[in-house]
């Protein structure tokens, strides 16, 4: 079922709401505050909220989660050029897309069409002039996870 949670797991932003399949993560989605939690279903699951929760406490805590990342084959190279951007460490859209062979804006709307953040790290990818957009918006509570996001790591002040 699309709706069905594996896992809702607090964090300081957002409920994590955590989708899995098998032995492969999903999705991540980021719930209301205050959003029931759910403890894990299973134990990959539990293995799941175990990283999360590592990475929570420590921004350099290496995952290590299987991915089910149906995308198309613009969007792989995006995540996949994303998910070399060092903890603490941002590149823009610009950035992303020479490093690509590509545009600004179709990285950015690759990035919105992440289906798992925080281990495909979109949120360190940046406008040239400032925090960029973040899940397909510019403003509101988008961007107070990502600038939450960028602080835990240090990327900004």
């Amino acid at each position: 079922m699309l709706d069905a949670f594996s896992a809702r797991l607090p964090a300081p932003f957002a409920v994590l709401g955590i989708r899995t399949r098998g032995e492969r993560l999903t999705g991540i989605d980021y719930l209301p505050l205050e959003a029931a939690t759910l403890r894990p279903v299973d134990a990959f699951a539990a293995e799941v909220c175990r990283q999360l929760s590592g990475y929570l406490s420590d921004p350099e805590f290496p995952f290590d989660l299987p991915l089910d990342t149906p995308g198309t084959q613009f969007q792989r190279r995006v995540w996949d050029a994303v998910r070399e951007i060092g903890c603490g460490s941002t590149m823009s859209y610009l950035q992303v897309a020479r490093q690509i062979g590509s545009a600004p804006r179709p990285v950015g709307t690759a990035c919105g069409a992440n289906r798992i953040p925080l281990l495909i790290p979109c949120h360190r990818v940046v406008g040239s002039n400032g925090l960029g957009g973040f899940m397909h918006s510019r403003k509101g509570k988008a961007l107070e996870i990502k600038r939450w996001l960028l602080r835990h790591e240090g990327a900004i002040g």
